[in-house]
């Protein structure tokens, strides 16, 4: 898919004073503060490429720069990728959002929910209801993330290495795994950001009759030229590939980590990383490597109602449910979650199927647009996409986790500062 030429912030009703005051606030208060390696920002508005930077290293170690086409872990940007994709079967009357999820996997029919107890002796009650496929795609569905170490329950999945970064066993045995642990609590009654969109992986892979990889590649990936995003880097692709490394922060979420290099421990070489070669579990919540382009190609797709050169992924009236807010009640994520981590933690932002969704930004008390839809991944990659403003941003570096830094509050703000013709 051909990449849209760069423009002039000024011919897109934006401020290149501003985008420039972004770059050299990365740049100081990021890069050359030692937080973060390197960084790259893209910023597309009404049709044009507005912002193309790159700074910093993509390997401090081997002292290799950030080039346009560095490959990033992206993490838990697989998650809008994967519910596209499961969408698609949707559209085409194969599955349905209200199914149960235990008509696609029988020995979860009889999931329990938690009460006391640790693995495997638990104390489960039945849930209030079945777990729905839309639970699954909202994080609804009461299962949980083991790095959320808040629960036996999140114990078990760190013990059988349920979704870690590294991920274990099969896409198979994940289910059977899940199949053995009890529920955080009943389907529908709050969110917890989780390994959800994994299965939602697993079912589009069940349901379309070929291995999910393979339908992303073919429905997704080759039709939008989007040849730089997969489950692995090839050996031809190895020296694009970035470093990845942790912030090793007091609390939150903790990373094995190698050796401390200044204000950061590398936690993944690109030269002996797992990424180098297939893996045994494909993660549709995190598992994908890519490039900036190539992610902004997918969210031209969606800002475009989900058609772009002529490839049509979704049709607009299904994208348009995709980025409701499906919170059951329609309230925000802080009255349902119970999530100690989670991508997006605002006031004023729901959840749709696959993305957070700003519903009131004098809520989230940063600029933006009611119906911006958004996410990131654990190494802080980020984006959000404004369809009333038209306006996609995508940001990447890779440093663990991404709540180390306010930097995606500070992204929007700084980014929305720079529009000077508003459509609103």
């Amino acid at each position: 898919m051909l990449a849209p030429a760069p423009a002039s912030p000024e011919s897109a009703g934006m401020s290149k004073t501003a985008l420039d005051r972004l770059e050299a606030h990365l740049k100081l208060r990021y890069v050359d503060a030692g937080r973060f390696p390197g960084t790259q920002l893209l910023v597309y508005r009404r049709g044009k490429i507005v912002h193309s930077t790159v700074q910093g290293f993509a390997d401090l170690e081997r002292k290799a720069p950030v080039r346009d086409d560095t490959i990033f872990r992206i993490y838990s940007m697989t998650k809008p990728i994967t519910s596209v994709a499961f969408m698609m079967l949707v559209e085409e009357g194969r599955v349905a959002l209200d199914e149960p999820v235990h008509k696609y996997i029988p020995e979860w029919k009889n999931l329990g929910v938690f009460q006391a107890g640790t693995a495997p002796s638990f104390l489960t009650k039945p849930p209030t209801r079945p777990m729905l496929i839309v639970d699954l795609l909202r994080h609804t569905s009461g299962l949980t993330y083991g790095f959320q170490q808040r629960s036996n329950v999140d114990a078990a999945y760190r013990e059988n290495k349920i979704g870690e970064v590294i991920k274990a066993g099969t896409l198979q045995t994940m289910i059977e795994d899940l199949g053995k642990i009890p529920l955080e609590f009943s389907p529908g009654e709050a969110w917890n950001y989780s390994v959800a969109t994994d299965v939602i992986g697993y079912l589009t892979g069940l349901i379309s009759g070929k291995p999910f990889e393979q339908f992303l590649k073919e429905r997704i990936f080759n039709p939008l030229g989007m040849d730089d995003t997969d489950f692995f880097v090839p050996a031809d692709k190895a020296h694009r590939f970035a470093a990845c490394y942790s912030a090793d922060p007091q609390g939150g979420m903790t990373f094995h980590a190698a050796e401390r290099k200044g204000g950061l421990t590398l936690q993944d070489d690109p030269a002996t990383s797992p990424f180098l070669s297939p893996p045994s579990l494909i993660s549709g919540g995190g598992g994908l490597c890519s490039t900036a382009a190539d992610y902004l190609t997918f969210c031209r797709a969606l800002l475009n109602g989900g058609e772009l050169g002529g490839v049509r992924l979704l049709g607009p009236k299904t994208l348009k449910l995709m980025i409701s807010n499906h919170l059951p009640g329609g309230v925000d994520l802080p009255a349902l979650s119970r999530s100690l981590f989670s991508e997006a933690a605002y006031n004023g932002i729901g959840f749709g199927l696959g993305f957070s969704v700003t519903m009131n930004p004098a809520q989230t008390l940063i600029a933006g647009s009611a119906g911006e839809y958004a996410w990131g991944g654990a190494a802080t990659t980020s984006f959000f996409i404004d369809p009333a403003e038209e306006l996609v941003t995508i940001f990447m570096t890779q440093v663990l986790p991404s709540s180390a830094y306010p930097l995606r509050r500070e992204l929007r703000s700084m980014v929305y500062a720079a529009i000077t013709d508003s459509n609103l």
